[in-house]
């Protein structure tokens, strides 16, 4: 097989191909060698290149599950693998392997999948970019001076840049949907509960990081989503399977739907008039389509929202950070500035005050609910402006010298009650500020790759769906896909 004829299948084709006899599980593996051989070193994409467990994994003649023989990307945080690392980006964690696989890349294991290697990500997967100390810039292939975003930002570039058909991910606050709006591809964010995380945290973040894939066709999604949805005894929820297979979503086109939609930022920052084009380009086509779509104003306080979960993230970042810096054998200044000032801010957060935002998450929820009351499906841009440039997001260098000592005086208690810090709160969600409401209530919501900016870099479009609404999600994916097809559109060689 040519690298040509690799990138035309997506995984679910891949597979079929290699339950035929037509290609073999090691030639699949060193095309994607191959590939990642030529972008990577302009992309840094991959954490940590596990080649020979590749190797190992595409020779056995025992190799079966609906994905068996196609290679595959985990991301480097939270998905572990035995005796391997997981770093979350930092410089501590990647010399300390895990004992144990994660659900999630034990079902992908079973699936059949061929794991040689884990993508970059931020610290601790805090932000909507990938770039660290630890592992430098990770590049998008569309533009390399810009961000794949984040936080699985090295799984959405590798597989724009075709090394993979698709990879692993996770969704805390966007983490899914950023970089497959970043990197012109699909993402879904389950609901609450609906894959299991484990075994060795149940309940992420309260419930709103979502395990899954960032992949280039609608299907693949909706396969994987069949692999990784299974209840698990051990799982805090309960998630009953659907009726029938994830798959079967997109075959079977969707009822006509009531869409409410808005490209208003809900903190009330500024939205760049590309990703108002995208909103209103895909409202166009799901009316050509035969939905109803209509412009809503959400009852939920943007702003407010966007505090209430800092201040949860910023107490996880707290947690994560001393765990590993004791697993690590660190201090807080192995890490990066900016996951010490968040976890600095998050220990100064009073246990009151971080169960009262935690229960303001239900008014939220309570609200968007009620939305689902009247419209099938919520759409909004997914980024409120194209991808960021590299380093735009930089904290100054001189910040390494100043803040640390600062923070060491207990500085983080105090910048929490200031105005700076609420602005900075507003500031940095700006370029990203659609995506956290569905983590915070739970909903899934997918980005679908239905726009490209005058300058050629993708941008997708948000869908937020009620609970269960999954196989909904896909369907209309599904029709998306087929109206406007995306999958053969692919970044400009060389990618330098």
């Amino acid at each position: 097989m040519r690298y040509d004829e690799y990138r035309a299948y997506d995984a679910v084709g891949l597979a079929e191909l290699v339950a035929k006899g037509d290609v073999h599980p090691t030639e699949l593996l060193q095309l994607a060698l191959d590939r990642t051989a030529q972008v990577d070193p302009s992309l840094n994409a991959i954490s940590l290149l596990m080649e020979q467990n590749g190797k190992e994994l595409a020779q056995r003649a025992d190799l079966t599950g609906p994905f068996a023989g196609v290679p595959f990307l985990i991301k480097d945080l939270g998905q572990d693998y035995a005796g391997y690392p997981t770093s979350g980006g930092t410089g501590p964690l990647r010399k300390v392997p895990v004992t144990r696989n994660s659900i999630v890349v034990q079902r992908w294991l079973d699936a059949g999948l061929v794991v040689f290697g884990k993508t970059t990500t931020p610290e601790f997967g805090s932000k909507a970019i990938t770039e660290t100390r630890t592992f430098g810039a990770t590049r998008n292939p569309w533009d390399t001076g810009r961000t794949p975003g984040g936080s699985s930002g090295g799984s959405g570039a590798a597989v724009a840049a075709g090394v993979v058909p698709m990879a692993g991910a996770s969704d805390g606050g966007g983490s899914i949907r950023i970089p497959a709006a970043c990197n012109g591809l699909f993402g879904l964010k389950p609901g609450r509960g609906v894959v299991p995380s484990g075994p060795v945290v149940g309940d992420p973040l309260f419930g709103a990081v979502s395990e899954g894939v960032l992949s280039r066709s609608v299907r693949d999604t909706a396969a994987m989503l069949d692999v990784l949805s299974p209840p698990d005894p051990g799982a805090p929820y309960g998630v009953p399977s659907p009726d029938r297979p994830y798959r079967d979503a997109v075959t079977e086109p969707p009822r006509r739907l009531r869409i409410g939609f808005t490209h208003a930022a809900p903190q009330g920052t500024p939205v760049d008039p590309e990703a108002v084009r995208a909103v209103e380009q895909v409202a166009a086509l799901l009316e050509s389509l035969g939905h109803t779509v209509e412009p809503i104003t959400l009852d939920i306080d943007g702003r407010q929202l966007a505090f209430d979960f800092m201040t949860v993230w910023t107490a996880s970042a707290a947690a994560e950070l001393e765990q590993a810096c004791r697993v690590g054998h660190a201090s807080p200044a192995d890490f990066d500035i900016d996951t010490q000032v968040l976890a600095a801010v998050g220990r100064g957060v009073p246990a009151p005050e971080l169960m009262a935002a935690h229960a303001r998450w239900n008014t939220y929820t309570r609200a968007i609910a009620d939305f689902h009351a009247g419209h099938d499906l919520l759409l909004t841009p997914t980024l409120a402006e194209p991808p960021l440039r590299i380093g735009q997001n930089r904290t100054p260098a001189a910040a390494d010298t100043l803040l640390p000592p600062l923070l060491r005086l207990g500085a983080g208690k105090v910048l929490a009650r200031t105005d700076f810090y609420r602005n900075q709160v507003t500031a940095n969600l700006s370029a990203v500020p659609f995506t956290q409401l569905a983590n915070i209530t739970g909903r899934p919501a997918m980005s679908v790759p239905t726009h490209w900016t005058a300058a050629g870099l993708p941008l997708g479009t948000q869908f937020v769906g009620p609970t269960g609404s999954e196989y909904l999600l896909l369907q209309l994916a599904a029709e998306l896909e087929a109206a406007q097809p995306w999958f053969d559109k692919h970044p400009p060689e060389p990618m330098v």
